[in-house]
């Protein structure tokens, strides 16, 4: 019996982009992954970044993520991309803007497709360019008093 991707949720699903937003409140991993939940899918990918107690070998306290009005659009055609080159059942991308601590949230993407090995590419495709591409920034503060801005995310 041969492989056959004929079938209908081997494709694309119709509208997969089920979640686009930046947010001043805290980032919920149920949230997004509920929104990529699709009965087709057999893999579902999902990256979570945090704030990290440290940078370039210092040590971090705090950080503020500030952004460009049109980084949510820049959001949704990135993810457009994906699901234009993943057979993509459905996509959902969040990212926290304002103060953050140690620990917290900072962006949460997931990706579900028909098998595995698509969702991971096409998770990783969509954080690292959203990291790239989208107008994010970060401003760091350093134990040691010092401050740094940060592009994207």
């Amino acid at each position: 019996m041969g492989t056959t991707y004929d079938h209908p949720g081997e494709q694309a699903g119709e509208e997969p982009i089920k979640l686009i937003a930046i947010r001043e409140t805290p980032l919920s991993l149920d949230e997004v992954f509920k929104a990529v939940g699709d009965e087709a899918a057999g893999g579902t990918a999902l990256f979570v970044g945090t704030v990290r107690n440290h940078d370039g070998g210092a040590d971090v306290d705090q950080l503020g993520y500030s952004c460009h009005p049109s980084a949510e659009a820049e959001m949704r055609r990135i993810a457009e991309k994906v699901v234009a080159e993943y057979p993509v059942r459905a996509l959902a991308a969040v990212h926290r803007i304002g103060d953050l601590s140690v620990g917290d949230l900072a962006v949460v993407v997931a990706v579900s497709c028909p098998h595995r090995g698509e969702a991971f590419e096409a998770c990783r495709k969509l954080i690292d360019d959203l990291k790239h591409e989208v107008p994010i920034w970060k401003h760091q503060k350093f134990s040691d008093g010092t401050e740094e801005w940060v592009g994207a995310c």
